[in-house]
């Protein structure tokens, strides 16, 4: 089985998985306040660690191949460069948002 088709077996069995679970939840709210803030707290610390794993990836793969591109072609590195550099801007600002939103739902944990 090719890569594509088995990727595109494991999105339709995990969106099944997903939507049925979610018709499951009938909505109600949590059983005690602890229940609400420990849901904050986890989605705090995965949020903050998913962004910084994707960022870290994202600069990672983004300067390897602005260094590759100015390997190949030296002449071309000033126009190479500015657009990396505004790309890792970029970058690092989603992580930021990432850590600010971390920052509010960890708020909603501490009273």
């Amino acid at each position: 089985m090719s890569t594509k088709k088995t990727l595109a077996l494991m999105a339709a069995v995990l969106t099944t998985l997903a939507t049925s679970s979610a018709m499951a939840f009938d909505g109600g709210a949590p059983a005690n306040a602890f229940d609400a803030q420990s849901l904050a707290a986890l989605g705090a610390g995965l949020a903050i660690g998913l962004a910084a794993l994707g960022g870290a990836l994202g600069q990672g793969r983004a300067a390897g191949a602005a260094l590759e591109g100015i390997s190949r072609n030296p002449g071309a590195a000033p126009r190479i460069q500015t657009p990396m550099i505004l790309g890792l801007a970029l970058i690092e600002s989603l992580v930021l948002f990432a850590f600010a939103i971390a920052y509010l739902l960890l708020n909603k944990v501490l009273p």
